[in-house]
């Protein structure tokens, strides 16, 4: 696994926790997990990395914020 492979790891699961904890109230840690991968996987491919985890945090927090707890 590469450098840039293991930062971008660190910095989803760094958004994992933070977003399981911004919405603990309506989604469980898995839940957000399943979120972030999905997310994630749409990326998959893509040369440039760098901002990939800024972006699947974007895209996750409004998905969050606008989906039904239970999904």
């Amino acid at each position: 696994m590469s450098a840039d492979t293991i930062r971008e790891r660190h910095a989803l699961d760094q958004l994992t926790d933070r977003l399981s904890r911004s919405f603990s109230d309506r989604f469980s840690p898995t839940q957000v997990d399943e979120t972030v991968s999905s997310i994630h996987h749409r990326f998959d491919g893509r040369p440039i990395r760098e901002f990939v985890p800024v972006l699947v945090e974007r895209i996750a927090r409004d998905e969050l914020r606008h989906s039904a707890p239970g999904r």
